[in-house]
């Protein structure tokens, strides 16, 4: 039994408390968290990014998706943790299980409200149990837990963001108007930078920071000095494109270019009304100082004064269950996504441009360690964490502020566990035989990146080699897939999986995400897997293209681009791949392929030398197009 679950359960005994929650996120349902966020990974020992700890008095349970299966496994030995594989036959959810406890009599269920959503919440309340929501009983026995160091937030320029902050509010009130919402509460830390311009450093590999926003749906102007910078000649363009993907959508074009966010304000001074931002003090940039930027903890205080009648829009599966608790009885709550999360989705041209942009300068790197580690590997001692180095080192050099999170390099049976990341207890020596899966990301300054390659580091077996091809094979499905408007990404990856059911195999994970602006390489509402969702694909989002085949014990392949969303003018949709990097001759069976599969690898393999070949040195050039000649 782990130390921090005994130590946890004499806190509860105190409280008398006998059930306690721990999740995996923070104030503000983000998915990847500041270190001081960790509960779960402390308590647990489980590092995962998705999980939740259910304590007991007499037993523990942690909750986690198919991506962590086998790595849960390893870490939870010998914990006294049960690991509860979430969405496999017989697994009672969280809420199944406490429910069945319910049955043999009341109980006192205990969570911090903070780290739990309105959603979750008010599920806990229909259980008729007790309820303690503002229990933050891991603060008692993590004596060294790190604090909150609230970092610097930076502005990003109109030529990056191509939408000033004036018209994004202008069209997010637009909205408010249309749903009937006097207020919006924004608790996303995306959302909020998106929103504002802004970046920042709070959570590593995510260039956000500690905020909560606050807008009215009647007062106009932004937060802080207006865009100085005059709009670029694609912002125009982009409007109209917005316009088009919200009428693809089935949505009514919203008032988004009203004179709130034309041109014309650009370079005068904006009013703060009817915004408010609530952020640590001393962290904004200059102009952004003003009476309605207040200190991050007024946000409770701050909500409990809204008049009764009014009707707030809040995103109860992200806001948090303290925060609802704070409102007034009387409040009307409109309860769904903000219109933020598909604004941000549908990427605009200068976004567009600037993704490109990052994406040559990562496979300028990627190219470059595939190189260096098909030149290095059996010549010299290499690990995964030697590997991993190495990659991030590169990136830096091409400009890269920080990776968009931590690299997974698994060689052989460690590239089986989906989101391995190598350790130094776990970190294998790499031989020139076998496969290493190699998932990594980089933030530049012009936009973010995610890309799988699982590389071969010398001879394979046939085996290999044909789950190789049938993940290429998969991949291409989803790259080439033609689709009418409406689509959503559940059509998409039933026609994804074919080639690789087509062995008598699967992945237990989505075929794709959707990936931010300069913000977190895992972004919604698009989401292409067989969970499903009801938001089509759009032109204009980025989505990742990583399907996969992972057999415990021997090996991991998957294979993943970014791929941009368009309008192919036929009255279809498709996609075009961001990312620029060769896959691995060596691995592919071109038997497998039909005339159409290398039709299309043949044109993305002379795209990718076309645009990194003249920034490579003859040697690179040279190996380069050895790996992108016809097949």
């Amino acid at each position: 039994m782990r130390e921090s679950i005994t130590a946890l359960r004499a806190q509860m005994k105190a409280h008398c408390i006998d059930w306690y929650i721990v999740p995996s996120t923070d104030f503000h349902g983000t998915e990847y968290v500041n270190a001081h966020f960790r509960c779960r990974q402390f308590l647990s020992g489980f590092t995962g990014s998705a999980g939740t700890l259910l304590v007991g008095l007499q037993e523990a349970l942690l909750w986690t998706d198919g991506r962590y299966f086998l790595q849960a496994g390893r870490q939870l030995a010998g914990s006294g943790i049960t690991l509860m594989k979430a969405g496999e036959p017989g697994v009672p959810t969280l809420l199944e299980f406490l429910e069945n406890k319910r049955k043999s009599g009341r109980f006192v269920l205990g969570f911090d409200g903070r780290v739990i959503s309105r959603a979750d919440g008010l599920r806990y309340e229909a259980l008729d149990v007790d309820i303690r929501w503002d229990q933050d009983l891991t603060a008692a026995v993590w004596s060294d837990r790190p604090p909150v160091v609230p970092a610097a937030v930076y502005e990003l320029p109109l030529s990056v963001t191509g939408r000033t902050r004036a018209d994004k509010i202008g069209a997010v009130r637009a909205e408010m108007k249309r749903k009937g919402a006097d207020r919006l509460l924004l608790t996303s830390l995306e959302e909020i930078a998106w929103l504002l311009n802004l970046r920042g450093s709070d959570i590593a590999n995510n260039p956000v920071f500690f905020a909560f926003a606050l807008l009215d749906a009647e007062t106009e102007g932004t937060i802080g000095e207006s865009d100085a910078e005059p709009p670029e000649e694609s912002t125009d363009k982009a409007s109209e494109e917005e316009s088009a993907n919200k009428a693809a959508a089935g949505e009514p074009a919203s008032d988004a270019e009203a004179p709130a966010g034309s041109a014309s304000n650009a370079g005068r001074p904006a009013t703060a009304g009817g915004v408010q931002l609530f952020v640590y003090d001393g962290v904004l940039p200059d102009g952004f100082h003003d009476a309605h930027i207040r200190s991050y903890e007024a946000i409770s205080s701050t909500l409990a004064q809204i008049p009764q009648g009014t009707t707030l829009w809040m995103n109860g599966k992200q806001a948090n269950y303290a925060l609802f608790r704070s409102l007034h009885r009387n409040i009307k709550i409109l309860d769904a996504p903000s219109p933020i999360d598909l604004m941000k989705a549908i990427k605009n041209n200068t976004e567009i441009d600037c993704e490109r942009a990052a994406h040559r300068k990562d496979g300028l790197a990627m190219v470059r360690f595939l190189y260096w580690l098909k030149s290095t590997v059996g010549n010299k001692p290499l690990t995964e964490i030697d590997a991993a180095d190495r990659l991030e080192a590169l990136r830096r050099e091409q400009g890269a502020r920080d990776l968009s999170f931590p690299t997974i390099a698994g060689y052989n049976e460690n590239g089986a566990v989906i989101h391995y990341a190598p350790t130094p207890e776990t970190n294998a020596t790499l031989s020139p035989s076998g496969f290493l899966l190699v998932d990594s990301g980089g933030q530049y300054p012009d936009g973010t990146t995610d890309i799988t390659r699982t590389i071969p580091l010398g001879p394979l077996t046939t085996k290999m080699k044909r789950c190789y091809t049938a993940v290429l094979q998969a991949h291409i499905a989803l790259a080439s897939a033609r689709f009418a408007p409406g689509t959503t990404g559940r059509t998409l990856d039933e026609i994804t999986r074919r080639p690789i059911r087509a062995l008598g195999l699967d992945y237990n994970h989505g075929t794709g995400h959707g990936v931010g602006h300069l913000l977190s390489c895992h972004e919604g509402p698009n989401i292409i897997s067989k969970r499903g969702s009801s938001q089509a694909i759009l032109p204009g989002m980025i989505t990742s293209d990583e399907p996969g085949v992972y057999l415990e014990g021997e090996f991991g392949v998957r294979l993943e681009n970014l791929l941009l969303c368009e309008d192919m003018g036929d009255g279809t949709f498709g996609f075009t791949p961001l990312t620029l990097c060769p896959f691995d001759r060596a691995a592919i069976l071109p038997e497998m392929l039909t005339t159409d599969e290398r039709t299309w690898l043949n044109h993305y393999h002379a795209t990718v030398y076309k645009v990194l070949s003249p920034h490579l040195p003859p040697a690179l050039t040279d190996w380069l197009a050895a790996e992108t000649a016809e097949i």
